[in-house]
Protein backbone atom coordinates (compact mmCIF):
# COMPACT_ATOMS: atom_id res chain seq x y z
CA UNK A 1 0.00 0.00 0.00
CA UNK A 2 1.10 3.12 -1.18
CA UNK A 3 1.67 5.54 1.69
CA UNK A 4 -0.38 8.86 1.59
CA UNK A 5 2.79 11.27 1.33
CA UNK A 6 3.37 9.71 -2.23
CA UNK A 7 -0.09 9.94 -3.50
CA UNK A 8 -0.75 13.30 -1.92
CA UNK A 9 1.58 14.96 -4.70
CA UNK A 10 3.32 17.10 -2.33
CA UNK A 11 5.66 14.07 0.01
CA UNK A 12 5.52 15.30 4.05
CA UNK A 13 9.26 15.71 3.86
CA UNK A 14 8.95 18.25 1.26
CA UNK A 15 6.04 20.66 3.13
CA UNK A 16 7.00 24.06 4.72
CA UNK A 17 6.17 25.03 8.46
CA UNK A 18 3.24 26.54 7.23
CA UNK A 19 2.29 23.63 5.55
CA UNK A 20 2.87 21.54 8.25
CA UNK A 21 0.57 23.67 10.64
CA UNK A 22 -2.47 23.13 8.23
CA UNK A 23 -1.41 19.46 8.25
CA UNK A 24 -1.08 18.86 12.00
CA UNK A 25 -4.24 20.86 11.88
CA UNK A 26 -6.07 18.59 10.18
CA UNK A 27 -4.90 15.70 12.06
CA UNK A 28 -6.10 16.73 15.93
CA UNK A 29 -3.19 19.33 16.91
CA UNK A 30 -2.30 22.76 17.12
CA UNK A 31 -1.17 24.61 14.13
CA UNK A 32 2.49 24.91 16.49
CA UNK A 33 2.85 21.73 16.16
CA UNK A 34 3.29 22.05 13.07
CA UNK A 35 6.57 24.01 13.04
CA UNK A 36 8.19 21.47 15.99
CA UNK A 37 7.36 18.37 13.40
CA UNK A 38 9.09 20.64 10.78
CA UNK A 39 12.23 21.14 12.88
CA UNK A 40 12.45 17.42 13.57
CA UNK A 41 12.80 16.35 10.54
CA UNK A 42 14.89 19.44 8.94
CA UNK A 43 16.80 20.68 11.68
CA UNK A 44 17.41 17.79 13.19
CA UNK A 45 17.38 15.13 11.07
CA UNK A 46 14.42 12.99 12.79
CA UNK A 47 11.52 11.57 10.16
CA UNK A 48 9.84 8.90 12.74
CA UNK A 49 7.54 10.01 14.94
CA UNK A 50 7.78 8.33 17.14
CA UNK A 51 11.03 10.04 18.19
CA UNK A 52 9.37 13.41 18.06
CA UNK A 53 8.99 13.76 21.95
CA UNK A 54 7.77 17.30 22.19
CA UNK A 55 4.72 16.49 19.78
CA UNK A 56 1.73 14.47 20.99
CA UNK A 57 1.46 11.15 21.24
CA UNK A 58 -1.90 11.20 19.78
CA UNK A 59 -0.69 13.28 16.40
CA UNK A 60 2.88 11.33 16.41
CA UNK A 61 0.12 8.14 16.01
CA UNK A 62 -1.68 9.80 13.03
CA UNK A 63 2.04 10.49 11.31
CA UNK A 64 2.76 7.15 11.26
CA UNK A 65 -0.73 6.44 9.52
CA UNK A 66 -0.10 9.29 7.04
CA UNK A 67 3.34 7.85 6.16
CA UNK A 68 5.50 10.13 7.79
CA UNK A 69 9.39 8.12 7.66
CA UNK A 70 12.62 8.03 5.66
CA UNK A 71 12.09 7.92 2.04
CA UNK A 72 15.91 7.45 1.35
CA UNK A 73 18.71 5.23 3.47
CA UNK A 74 22.44 4.57 2.87
CA UNK A 75 22.75 1.61 1.24
CA UNK A 76 26.74 1.93 0.98
CA UNK A 77 29.32 4.54 1.93
CA UNK A 78 33.34 4.59 0.28
CA UNK A 79 35.82 6.45 2.38
CA UNK A 80 38.32 7.83 0.07
CA UNK A 81 41.99 8.25 1.66
CA UNK A 82 41.48 11.75 1.64
CA UNK A 83 38.33 11.86 3.58
CA UNK A 84 35.72 12.22 1.02
CA UNK A 85 33.23 9.94 1.02
CA UNK A 86 30.81 8.98 -1.79
CA UNK A 87 27.23 7.59 -0.27
CA UNK A 88 25.08 5.15 -2.08
CA UNK A 89 21.46 6.46 -1.22
CA UNK A 90 18.70 3.71 -2.02
CA UNK A 91 15.30 5.28 -2.65
CA UNK A 92 11.94 3.85 -2.10
CA UNK A 93 11.25 2.37 -5.52
CA UNK A 94 14.64 0.44 -5.28
CA UNK A 95 16.22 3.43 -7.23
CA UNK A 96 19.52 5.01 -6.22
CA UNK A 97 21.82 8.17 -6.66
CA UNK A 98 24.68 8.89 -5.14
CA UNK A 99 26.15 11.99 -2.70
CA UNK A 100 29.20 12.92 -1.78
CA UNK A 101 30.88 14.44 1.65
CA UNK A 102 33.32 16.76 0.73
CA UNK A 103 35.55 18.59 4.60
CA UNK A 104 37.48 21.30 3.65
CA UNK A 105 40.77 20.70 3.08
CA UNK A 106 43.80 23.76 3.95
CA UNK A 107 43.55 24.90 -0.02
CA UNK A 108 40.41 24.19 -1.70
CA UNK A 109 41.60 25.70 -5.36
CA UNK A 110 45.20 26.45 -6.78
CA UNK A 111 45.49 29.52 -8.23
CA UNK A 112 49.21 29.29 -8.80
CA UNK A 113 50.54 27.37 -11.72
CA UNK A 114 53.45 26.79 -9.12
CA UNK A 115 51.54 25.47 -6.52
CA UNK A 116 49.91 22.82 -8.74
CA UNK A 117 53.06 21.96 -10.24
CA UNK A 118 54.40 21.09 -6.72
CA UNK A 119 51.35 19.22 -6.08
CA UNK A 120 50.68 17.31 -8.93
CA UNK A 121 51.16 14.07 -7.56
CA UNK A 122 49.02 14.88 -4.62
CA UNK A 123 45.19 14.10 -4.26
CA UNK A 124 44.86 15.39 -1.20
CA UNK A 125 43.57 19.03 -1.88
CA UNK A 126 40.03 19.82 -1.59
CA UNK A 127 36.71 19.03 -3.31
CA UNK A 128 35.92 19.23 -7.26
CA UNK A 129 32.13 20.53 -6.13
CA UNK A 130 33.78 22.87 -3.33
CA UNK A 131 35.57 24.34 -5.72
CA UNK A 132 32.27 26.15 -7.00
CA UNK A 133 32.30 28.32 -3.93
CA UNK A 134 33.90 31.36 -3.59
CA UNK A 135 36.59 31.57 -0.22
CA UNK A 136 36.95 34.86 -0.26
CA UNK A 137 32.91 34.83 0.23
CA UNK A 138 32.72 32.81 2.93
CA UNK A 139 31.11 34.09 5.92
CA UNK A 140 32.94 35.03 9.18
CA UNK A 141 32.35 32.10 10.98
CA UNK A 142 34.09 29.86 8.88
CA UNK A 143 37.41 30.93 10.06
CA UNK A 144 36.10 31.08 13.82
CA UNK A 145 34.52 27.85 13.68
CA UNK A 146 36.79 24.73 15.25
CA UNK A 147 34.17 22.65 13.06
CA UNK A 148 35.64 21.43 10.05
CA UNK A 149 32.71 22.92 6.68
CA UNK A 150 31.83 19.76 4.65
CA UNK A 151 30.47 20.70 1.34
CA UNK A 152 27.87 18.07 0.41
CA UNK A 153 27.28 16.91 -3.90
CA UNK A 154 23.74 16.00 -4.04
CA UNK A 155 21.78 14.41 -7.32
CA UNK A 156 18.58 16.01 -8.65
CA UNK A 157 17.67 13.17 -10.95
CA UNK A 158 18.10 9.18 -11.51
CA UNK A 159 20.23 9.45 -14.10
CA UNK A 160 20.75 12.15 -16.71
CA UNK A 161 18.89 13.34 -20.07
CA UNK A 162 22.22 15.60 -21.39
CA UNK A 163 24.35 13.15 -22.40
CA UNK A 164 27.85 14.91 -21.58
CA UNK A 165 31.10 13.23 -23.29
CA UNK A 166 32.98 13.48 -20.04
CA UNK A 167 30.42 12.86 -17.63
CA UNK A 168 29.55 8.98 -16.49
CA UNK A 169 25.87 10.03 -14.66
CA UNK A 170 24.09 10.06 -18.27
CA UNK A 171 25.27 6.71 -19.51
CA UNK A 172 22.36 4.91 -18.97
CA UNK A 173 19.99 8.46 -19.59
CA UNK A 174 17.51 9.17 -17.74
CA UNK A 175 15.62 7.13 -15.81
CA UNK A 176 13.43 9.43 -13.97
CA UNK A 177 13.58 12.98 -11.68
CA UNK A 178 14.19 13.06 -8.06
CA UNK A 179 11.16 14.43 -6.01
CA UNK A 180 11.35 17.07 -3.63
CA UNK A 181 11.82 14.66 -0.73
CA UNK A 182 14.31 12.51 -2.11
CA UNK A 183 16.27 15.74 -3.16
CA UNK A 184 16.39 16.86 0.45
CA UNK A 185 16.76 13.40 2.25
CA UNK A 186 20.49 13.44 0.54
CA UNK A 187 21.25 15.80 2.96
CA UNK A 188 19.16 14.44 5.83
CA UNK A 189 21.25 11.01 5.65
CA UNK A 190 24.54 13.10 4.65
CA UNK A 191 24.67 14.48 8.00
CA UNK A 192 24.13 11.88 9.85
CA UNK A 193 27.76 10.37 8.40
CA UNK A 194 29.58 13.58 9.19
CA UNK A 195 32.47 12.85 11.38
CA UNK A 196 33.38 14.46 15.05
CA UNK A 197 34.58 18.01 14.67
CA UNK A 198 32.40 18.39 11.00
CA UNK A 199 29.30 20.70 9.93
CA UNK A 200 27.63 21.16 6.95
CA UNK A 201 28.76 24.06 5.71
CA UNK A 202 27.98 24.25 1.74
CA UNK A 203 25.49 22.07 -0.51
CA UNK A 204 25.79 22.05 -4.24
CA UNK A 205 23.28 20.56 -6.73
CA UNK A 206 26.31 19.42 -8.66
CA UNK A 207 25.61 15.16 -8.79
CA UNK A 208 23.60 13.28 -10.64
CA UNK A 209 21.45 14.67 -13.47
CA UNK A 210 20.63 18.41 -14.46
CA UNK A 211 19.25 20.22 -11.47
CA UNK A 212 17.24 22.33 -14.09
CA UNK A 213 15.70 19.94 -15.69
CA UNK A 214 14.17 19.33 -12.71
CA UNK A 215 13.44 22.21 -11.85
CA UNK A 216 9.86 22.76 -9.60
CA UNK A 217 11.36 19.87 -7.32
CA UNK A 218 14.33 21.43 -7.27
CA UNK A 219 13.56 24.69 -6.32
CA UNK A 220 11.09 23.26 -3.64
CA UNK A 221 14.17 21.75 -2.17
CA UNK A 222 16.41 24.98 -2.50
CA UNK A 223 13.55 26.45 -0.54
CA UNK A 224 13.28 23.79 2.38
CA UNK A 225 17.01 23.85 2.52
CA UNK A 226 17.79 27.61 3.02
CA UNK A 227 14.60 27.08 5.45
CA UNK A 228 15.66 29.36 8.73
CA UNK A 229 13.84 26.70 10.96
CA UNK A 230 15.24 23.75 9.37
CA UNK A 231 18.64 22.74 7.61
CA UNK A 232 19.03 27.04 7.38
CA UNK A 233 21.99 27.08 4.97
CA UNK A 234 22.69 30.65 3.37
CA UNK A 235 21.79 30.60 -0.44
CA UNK A 236 25.45 31.98 -0.32
CA UNK A 237 26.21 28.25 0.33
CA UNK A 238 24.05 26.94 -2.03
CA UNK A 239 25.20 26.06 -5.58
CA UNK A 240 23.59 25.03 -8.78
CA UNK A 241 25.20 23.29 -11.32
CA UNK A 242 23.85 23.46 -14.92
CA UNK A 243 24.71 22.48 -18.46
CA UNK A 244 22.88 25.55 -19.92
CA UNK A 245 19.05 25.46 -19.79
CA UNK A 246 18.58 28.94 -20.52
CA UNK A 247 14.63 29.50 -19.81
CA UNK A 248 14.94 27.82 -16.29
CA UNK A 249 18.17 29.29 -15.62
CA UNK A 250 16.30 32.87 -16.00
CA UNK A 251 13.50 31.35 -14.00
CA UNK A 252 16.01 31.09 -11.53
CA UNK A 253 17.08 34.37 -11.40
CA UNK A 254 13.64 35.52 -10.55
CA UNK A 255 12.25 33.33 -8.04
CA UNK A 256 15.45 33.64 -5.97
CA UNK A 257 16.64 37.39 -6.71
CA UNK A 258 19.73 35.59 -7.74
CA UNK A 259 20.75 34.63 -4.47
CA UNK A 260 21.29 31.22 -5.91
CA UNK A 261 25.00 30.55 -6.40
CA UNK A 262 25.25 29.69 -10.27
CA UNK A 263 27.22 27.37 -12.06
CA UNK A 264 28.00 26.79 -15.51
CA UNK A 265 29.06 23.68 -17.25
CA UNK A 266 30.65 25.36 -20.33
CA UNK A 267 33.26 23.18 -21.28
CA UNK A 268 34.08 25.02 -24.83
CA UNK A 269 33.99 28.01 -26.01
CA UNK A 270 32.44 27.76 -29.80
CA UNK A 271 29.24 25.78 -30.96
CA UNK A 272 30.70 23.31 -32.99
CA UNK A 273 33.27 21.95 -29.89
CA UNK A 274 30.70 22.61 -27.57
CA UNK A 275 27.93 20.98 -29.20
CA UNK A 276 29.84 17.56 -29.77
CA UNK A 277 30.79 17.44 -26.21
CA UNK A 278 27.59 18.71 -24.44
CA UNK A 279 24.33 17.95 -26.90
CA UNK A 280 22.00 20.31 -25.33
CA UNK A 281 23.85 23.06 -26.90
CA UNK A 282 22.51 22.39 -30.24
CA UNK A 283 19.05 23.56 -28.34
CA UNK A 284 20.79 26.40 -26.23
CA UNK A 285 24.03 27.56 -28.31
CA UNK A 286 26.52 30.05 -27.21
CA UNK A 287 24.94 33.50 -28.08
CA UNK A 288 21.43 32.41 -26.17
CA UNK A 289 23.80 31.29 -23.04
CA UNK A 290 25.86 34.11 -22.64
CA UNK A 291 22.93 36.40 -22.89
CA UNK A 292 20.75 34.23 -20.21
CA UNK A 293 24.29 34.82 -17.87
CA UNK A 294 24.26 38.86 -18.67
CA UNK A 295 20.68 39.07 -17.81
CA UNK A 296 21.24 36.68 -14.82
CA UNK A 297 20.64 38.85 -11.53
CA UNK A 298 23.64 38.39 -9.76
CA UNK A 299 24.11 40.30 -6.46
CA UNK A 300 26.86 42.87 -6.15
CA UNK A 301 30.33 41.42 -5.51
CA UNK A 302 29.61 37.62 -6.61
CA UNK A 303 30.51 35.95 -9.52
CA UNK A 304 29.02 33.20 -11.83
CA UNK A 305 31.55 29.62 -11.54
CA UNK A 306 32.26 28.59 -15.45
CA UNK A 307 33.19 24.53 -15.30
CA UNK A 308 35.81 23.81 -17.97
CA UNK A 309 36.32 20.37 -18.17
CA UNK A 310 39.96 20.01 -20.37
CA UNK A 311 39.55 17.05 -22.87
CA UNK A 312 42.93 16.06 -24.19
CA UNK A 313 42.51 16.62 -27.84
CA UNK A 314 38.95 18.24 -27.95
CA UNK A 315 39.53 21.81 -25.78
CA UNK A 316 42.33 21.98 -24.68
CA UNK A 317 45.11 24.33 -26.46
CA UNK A 318 46.11 27.44 -26.11
CA UNK A 319 43.35 28.74 -28.82
CA UNK A 320 40.75 27.37 -27.35
CA UNK A 321 42.32 29.43 -23.78
CA UNK A 322 41.96 32.36 -26.00
CA UNK A 323 38.21 31.85 -27.37
CA UNK A 324 37.19 31.03 -23.66
CA UNK A 325 38.83 34.77 -22.58
CA UNK A 326 37.01 36.18 -25.22
CA UNK A 327 33.97 34.65 -24.90
CA UNK A 328 33.57 35.37 -21.29
CA UNK A 329 34.34 39.10 -21.82
CA UNK A 330 32.68 41.36 -19.41
CA UNK A 331 31.00 38.78 -17.69
CA UNK A 332 31.59 38.58 -14.01
CA UNK A 333 33.07 34.86 -13.55
CA UNK A 334 35.56 32.92 -11.79
CA UNK A 335 36.71 29.93 -13.88
CA UNK A 336 37.59 26.25 -12.73
CA UNK A 337 39.41 24.12 -14.68
CA UNK A 338 38.92 20.50 -14.38
CA UNK A 339 41.30 17.78 -15.72
CA UNK A 340 38.80 15.25 -17.32
CA UNK A 341 38.50 12.36 -14.65
CA UNK A 342 38.75 9.00 -16.01
CA UNK A 343 34.86 7.21 -16.57
CA UNK A 344 34.27 3.39 -18.05
CA UNK A 345 32.13 4.80 -21.03
CA UNK A 346 34.55 6.93 -22.76
CA UNK A 347 38.11 6.50 -23.82
CA UNK A 348 38.81 10.46 -23.41
CA UNK A 349 41.13 11.99 -20.91
CA UNK A 350 42.79 14.57 -19.48
CA UNK A 351 45.45 16.27 -21.29
CA UNK A 352 48.98 16.81 -19.46
CA UNK A 353 49.96 18.89 -16.83
CA UNK A 354 51.42 21.36 -19.18
CA UNK A 355 48.38 21.89 -20.90
CA UNK A 356 46.89 22.79 -18.06
CA UNK A 357 49.22 25.21 -17.25
CA UNK A 358 49.68 26.92 -20.00
CA UNK A 359 45.36 26.68 -20.32
CA UNK A 360 45.48 28.18 -16.80
CA UNK A 361 48.01 30.51 -17.68
CA UNK A 362 46.12 32.10 -20.76
CA UNK A 363 43.36 33.16 -18.53
CA UNK A 364 45.47 34.54 -15.74
CA UNK A 365 47.28 37.10 -18.65
CA UNK A 366 43.31 37.89 -19.72
CA UNK A 367 42.81 38.76 -16.35
CA UNK A 368 40.28 36.20 -14.78
CA UNK A 369 40.81 34.22 -11.68
CA UNK A 370 41.29 31.20 -12.80
CA UNK A 371 41.63 28.02 -10.97
CA UNK A 372 42.36 23.52 -11.27
CA UNK A 373 40.84 21.84 -9.25
CA UNK A 374 42.81 18.92 -7.44
CA UNK A 375 41.01 15.85 -7.33
CA UNK A 376 39.11 14.66 -4.56
CA UNK A 377 37.64 10.62 -3.87
CA UNK A 378 38.75 9.46 -7.15
CA UNK A 379 40.07 6.17 -5.42
CA UNK A 380 36.52 5.62 -5.06
CA UNK A 381 35.15 7.05 -8.27
CA UNK A 382 33.51 10.85 -6.37
CA UNK A 383 35.19 13.26 -8.38
CA UNK A 384 33.87 15.10 -11.14
CA UNK A 385 31.99 13.25 -13.57
CA UNK A 386 32.72 9.92 -11.59
CA UNK A 387 28.99 9.74 -10.05
CA UNK A 388 27.20 6.73 -11.88
CA UNK A 389 23.82 5.08 -11.55
CA UNK A 390 24.83 2.15 -9.95
CA UNK A 391 24.20 -0.86 -11.95
CA UNK A 392 23.90 0.65 -15.10
CA UNK A 393 25.90 -1.07 -17.56
CA UNK A 394 28.19 1.81 -19.22
CA UNK A 395 27.93 1.33 -23.32
CA UNK A 396 31.08 2.13 -24.91
CA UNK A 397 30.91 5.88 -26.36
CA UNK A 398 33.37 6.68 -29.46
CA UNK A 399 34.40 10.07 -29.74
CA UNK A 400 36.13 11.65 -32.51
Amino acid sequence: MKSRQIESGLELIARLPEQWAAEATRLGGRSFHGKQIFRWIHARGVVDPLEMTDVPAALRARLVEEGLGSVATIAREQRAADNTRKLLVSLGDGANVETVLIPRAKSAELPSPVALANDANDNAGDADAAAAVDDEEQAPEDEASALIPVTQCISTQVGCAMGCAFCASGVAGLKRHMRTDEIVSQVLVGRSRLDPGERLGNVVLMGMGEPLHNYDATARALRLLTHPDGIGLSTRKVTISTSGLVPEIARLGKDFGGQIGLAISLHAADDETRSRLMPINKKYPLAELMKGLRDYPLPRRRRITIEYTLVAGKNDTAEEANKLARLLRELPVKVNLIPMNPIAASALGPPALEGVLAFQRVLCDAGYSCFIRRRRGDDVAAACGQLALCGAKPKVRVHR
